[in-house]
């Protein structure tokens, strides 16, 4: 039997190199080798890995080269890194990559990271949750050539009228102007697309409703890596009134607090 190695599944994050985790960083500067994505990756993300680290891009590869490289680098007491984009976890063909690892022997961990959801929204400075508003996220995607399962069509998901983030979906944007109106939303509800978002002088973000987030994104050449975010919390920056959150109200006891009597009228 295969001495047993070790492969670290490394979550870049969106972009930035610096949203990548302390943790992920302190790795790739330990690594002996490291096979990042590099369609989606930037290569910047390696840049702490030490001068004797093997890198290779894995763009043009299939699955089982991948696989096989993975298998092939990790030898006992080796660092071996497969670094893929935002957190592995989510359309990052995850489990698929450790099954034949598991089957080789090879220990996996995973390290995660900042999904580009999050990264969209912080960089519009929006919430994906307000008080009464939504407290709610879908994450998923519209049905192209990978089928979705039964009861997750992007209408029935879309009938909760909740936030939806949708990976992997710019090209299908006629679809998801169809879907949303079947479930209900007004062609007025607003949109939020983000292409590349935090990746430094790529980052574009385009505000829209169904009914033109389509042309806004193709006047701006938008057709790939990019978030769409449909929500009803969208905009709430420049709303003239909120429902504040409980937490901070001083009226709220939790166990750090006591809520503020109120003050007798005078």
């Amino acid at each position: 039997m295969r001495k047993q190695g070790k492969v670290w599944f490394v979550g870049a994050g969106p972009g930035d190199p610096d949203l990548i985790t302390v943790k992920g960083r302190d790795l790739i500067a330990k690594a002996d080798a490291i096979l990042f994505a590099g369609s989606l990756v930037q290569a910047a993300a390696t840049q702490w890995a030490p001068s004797g680290c093997v890198i290779k891009d894995s763009k043009d590869m299939t699955l089982e080269q991948i696989t096989g490289w993975l298998i092939e680098q990790a030898e006992p007491e080796k660092i071996v890194i497969r670094l893929q984009t935002g957190d592995p976890g989510l359309y990052g063909a995850l489990i698929e990559m450790v099954q034949p690892l598991d089957a080789a022997n090879i220990a996996v961990e995973v390290v995660p990271g900042v999904s580009s959801a999050f990264a969209a929204m912080a960089c519009a400075v929006e919430s994906l949750t307000l008080p009464e508003v939504t407290q709610t996220v879908i994450l998923t995607r519209v049905e192209g050539r990978t089928p979705m399962p039964d009861g997750e069509s992007l209408q029935e998901l879309a009938s909760h009228h909740s936030t939806l983030c949708l990976f992997l979906s710019i090209t299908l944007l006629p679809t998801i102007e169809r879907e949303l109106k079947a479930a209900g939303w007004a062609d007025d509800a607003p949109v939020l697309v983000v292409h590349k978002a935090s990746w430094p002088d790529e980052q574009q973000i385009i505000r829209g409703t169904l009914a033109d987030i389509r042309e806004r994104c193709r006047a701006a050449k938008i057709n790939s890596q990019a978030m769409i975010v449909i929500s009803p919390t969208l905009g709430a920056r420049h709303w003239p009134e909120l429902k504040k959150s409980k937490l901070y109200d001083a009226g709220f006891t939790h166990r750090f607090r006591r809520a503020e009597r109120p003050q007798p009228k005078e």
